[in-house]
């Protein structure tokens, strides 16, 4: 489940070791392993296949905006995972978890929010009044409207 190598992920560049502490933002892309602390912002390339692995004596005091990471430490601030986010049985987020997909162990914990965050391409929820609606690809959808129903999910056929 957790540290297993997985299709197109960076593979590690980058260490912050466990006695040496960051006081600073911290941008980069490829792989950023952290045993130590990192007093800023994490953030890793957008539209990469950046990772960001905190170990269980890692810890992050600030946002992190990371497409890939895994956490087994701790973080003071929120994370936005744009892709994917492993959050192991130690790993501690004291803000809001923004995310497209997540995976949790059992003894992680979140002190915020887990707020999904869907995918541009999957279709929209339609939270229209009216009859007819259009999706986020343009496309004309038709959703009758009664009193019971919920919103619907607009496909792109």
């Amino acid at each position: 489940m957790f540290g297993g190598k997985k299709p197109g992920i960076a593979r590690i560049e980058t260490l912050i070791g466990r006695n040496t502490t960051v006081e600073g933002n911290v941008k980069f892309t490829g792989g950023l392993h952290v045993d130590g602390c990192i007093k800023g912002n994490v953030i890793g390339e957008k539209g990469s296949t950046s990772v960001l692995t905190l170990s269980e004596n890692g810890r992050i005091e600030g946002e992190v905006r990371v497409p890939h990471i895994i956490l087994n430490g701790s973080v003071k601030g929120d994370v936005h995972a744009m892709d994917r986010i492993e959050l192991a049985s130690k790993a501690m987020v004291a803000g809001d978890v923004y995310y497209e997909l997540i995976e949790m162990a059992i003894g992680a914990s979140v002190n915020g929010s887990l707020v999904h965050v869907a995918d541009k391409k999957k279709p929209s929820v339609v939270k229209n009044a009216d009859s007819n609606s259009v999706n986020n690809s343009g496309k004309s959808v038709h959703t009758p409207v009664t009193q019971q129903d919920k919103p619907k999910i607009a496909s792109n056929s």
